[in-house]
């Protein structure tokens, strides 16, 4: 049995979205010029972006980029040298109570009590979120069932794998049903089911609701998997911002044609073809990718030649782009 994607329970419309003065909120999560520094080291420069409801946030960057740090200071647990951040109306810094209230966060390695029992545990998590009676019951019920800890609802905590305790650590994020959830590296230590199956979850948790969902991760398949958007910052600054297709669009992989050949062919014939700016060929010959200029559409050229040319074509496809492409050029300062 896969992770259950039972949808989180809907407040009335008029519930929902709103901040403590009653106005619709724009962006759920408000981030504004924030910025950290250790000693000499900025972790954070100058960085800025909201987030709206329903929307599923990729926080991406490679390791040191300042993505846990981010998430440390929009969540109460650190405090910025610069910059401010909210969370549903409510300022981290000077509101900072109210602010958790509407949260549940998962932070970088699952921090948990070791010694206590996985129920015990989120029971507890649940009288600190101020769920009492029946209805801490029930919300701890339905997150064990939704991570899928039935199983282990008796064990200590520390005896548990890294998956496991990962699970409890989402288990614990999402007991008090948040309007906002926090993730820092949610699939850190799961197998690859287990992987597809909090994605599934993560998308089922957003889908058709007003809360949010930001994910920090240096794993781009999670962005395609999960996303609506998806924010890239190296250094600590703001890099890109955009929808996963977006981002995609800016690969020099984007509408480029890979041919699947049966034996290898001659790509002259290729690079002389209008907007086509190179191609590249695998060791053995029989693949071939040709990289279209911007703005360029050269699949009908390609499927014309390779007709002409009588090549036995096992396969002809486009290209939408290459996340891990764009992400490389971004972070390693080159031009995209």
């Amino acid at each position: 049995m896969g992770i259950r994607g039972d949808r989180w329970p809907q407040k009335p419309a008029a519930d929902r979205a709103k901040d403590h003065s009653g106005g619709i909120i724009k962006g759920m999560i408000s981030i504004n010029s924030l910025t950290k520094r250790f000693g000499d080291h900025v972790a954070v420069d100058n960085l800025s972006f909201d987030v709206k409801p329903g929307e599923v946030l990729g926080f991406l960057g490679p390791n040191g980029a300042g993505k846990s740090t981010t998430m440390k200071m929009l969540t109460g647990f650190l405090t910025p040298d610069g910059g401010s951040a909210s969370v549903c109306g409510f300022d981290i810094q000077t509101q900072t109570l109210l602010a958790q209230q509407k949260m549940g966060y998962l932070p970088e390695g699952a921090p948990c009590y070791g010694d206590m029992r996985v129920k015990g545990f989120l029971e507890f998590i649940a009288n600190v979120r101020g769920l009492s009676g029946a209805e801490r019951q029930r919300q701890v019920q339905r997150a064990v069932e939704q991570v899928e800890l039935q199983d282990v609802l008796g064990q200590r905590i520390e005896t548990l794998s890294k998956g496991f305790k990962r699970r409890v650590g989402l288990a614990q994020a999402i007991l008090h049903d948040p309007q906002v959830l926090i993730l820092d590296e949610p699939t850190d230590g799961l197998d690859p089911n287990q992987k597809h199956q909090v994605r599934r979850l993560i998308q089922q948790l957003a889908e058709g609701s007003n809360k949010i969902v930001v994910i920090s991760t240096h794993i781009l398949e999670e962005v395609s998997a999960v996303c609506s958007r998806a924010v890239i910052i190296g250094k600590g600054r703001l890099l890109a911002d955009g929808t996963p297709d977006e981002l995609e669009a800016r690969s020099r992989y984007h509408q480029a044609v890979t041919l699947s050949l049966a034996a290898p062919a001659d790509s002259a014939a290729l690079e002389s073809l209008p907007g086509v700016v190179a191609v590249e060929r695998s060791a053995d010959g029989l693949a071939l990718t040709v990289l279209a200029k911007p703005g360029e559409v050269i699949f009908p050229a390609v499927g014309q030649l390779a007709r002409e040319q009588q090549w036995q074509v096992n396969e002809l496809s486009v290209e939408r782009g290459r996340l891990d492409d764009v992400f490389r050029s971004l972070t390693s300062g080159e031009s995209v």
